[in-house]
Parts: structure tokens; sequence; C-alpha cells
């Protein structure tokens, strides 16, 4: 098999957010707002070409109906907020108060606060209580690691056909082929790949970008 992947360096990853769709005032804003308020935290916040990997897929895929598994300051959901149709609407998910609070801000600033709803509590008993039917356009999950597997599972029935399914960390920044000591979020996610890609219900993808990302779109 011929390997045409390349390292991305700090500095060719510089370059590729300079090539992409540039972020904006609000976005730069937060993302620096989340790197002084909450410095040991800022691994949970998407990488930049995330962010613009997003939106461009919410609005290719024209959604109206989305979900949000794991918010933390709002960079996430600001990239999928802007990318729904009119009309359209996101549930996120967080039970964090402190973190989700700056993201209310950012939301509001960004003029797409009407299109967003945060649930606080428990993600998984969001998601039970939403409609049975297969209605939702996009889903986005960033969570907890060990909860992928009941987060998918909650999911996958409520998308509707050619919905699809957007997953972060599934590289584990390359622990998933070179696990280290144990690590029960890293062994979650390398059980969660199989599920995955065994799960019947969809077609997958899985792409090289920041620390990995699988699409799954639902048959």
């Amino acid at each position: 098999m011929t390997r045409k992947s390349i390292t991305i360096t700090a500095e060719l990853q510089d370059y590729l957010v300079a090539h992409s769709a540039p972020l904006d005032e609000i976005a730069q804003d937060l993302i620096a707002e989340t790197e002084r308020l909450f410095p040991n935290n800022v691994s949970l916040q998407i990488a930049p070409e995330q962010a613009g990997f997003l939106t461009f897929l919410v609005r290719l895929l024209n959604v109206g109906h989305a979900v949000e598994v794991g918010t933390f300051t709002g960079f996430s959901s600001l990239a999928i907020a802007r990318g729904l149709r009119p009309g359209g609407h996101l549930l996120c998910c967080d039970i964090n108060e402190e973190w989700t609070s700056v993201a209310r801000r950012y939301w509001e600033r960004a003029g797409v606060s009407d299109r967003v709803e945060l649930r606080i509590g428990p993600a998984l008993e969001t998601l039970q209580a939403l409609p049975t039917e297969p209605y939702l356009d996009f889903a986005f999950i960033d969570a907890d690691k060990t909860g992928y597997p009941a987060y998918w599972g909650e999911l996958v029935p409520r998308m509707r056909p050619g919905g699809v399914i957007v997953v972060d960390n599934v590289l584990r920044h390359g622990a998933v082929v070179e696990p280290g000591p144990h690590d029960p979020s890293t062994e979650a996610i390398i059980a969660f790949n199989e599920q995955v890609l065994a799960d019947d219900r969809v077609e997958s993808v899985m792409l090289p970008i920041a620390d990995g990302l699988t699409l799954a779109r639902r048959l």
C-alpha cells in the first residue's frame, strides 16, 4: 500500500489554517478566552481546522436538526450553529455550567443563540429523552470517551437516512496503535472504533484531521 499521508508539523498546521476559511474575530476571541480561563482544559477545545470543517459539512448537508454531545466553551457548537440552514436547531449537551456560560456569551455575540439549546445534565439522559423516530440530520460527539458507545447507541437510531454523525478524538494522539500504560479512555476509543466499523446501520470513514474524526452516514 502506498502511504501518502504526511506528518503535520506546527508550521504546516499554521499554513493549513491560513489557507482555509479564516476564523473571524468572535472565534479568535473565544479561543483566546478559553485558553486564559481554562489553561488546563484547552485540549477539550476542537482545533481551528475542525471548526471550519464542521461549518462546511453542516452547510453541505443542509442540516436543520443537530445534536452536540460535549460543548465545553462553545467553539464546536458555534461552528455547527453557523452552518445550520435557516430555522435550524442545535441541541447541546453538557454537565458544566461554568464552561458553558462562556459558550452562551459567544452564541449571543455571534447572533446564533436563537438556534442553540443547551441542556445541562448527563448527556445520556438528554439523548434518551429525545424523540425516538429518525429525525436528526447531524450529530457531533466530543465528550467523555468511555461514554462514546452509549451516546452512539442512542444517536444512530435517531439519525434520518443520510444523516451524519461526526466523532472526535478517534486517534487519541496515536495511542490507538501505540497504547501506553492502562488508560480507560484510550481503551474505550479502541473498542468504539471497532464498534463503528462493524455497525451495518452506517457507512463510515476515519479522517486524520487534528486528533482524528470519524464520519458515519446513516444508511
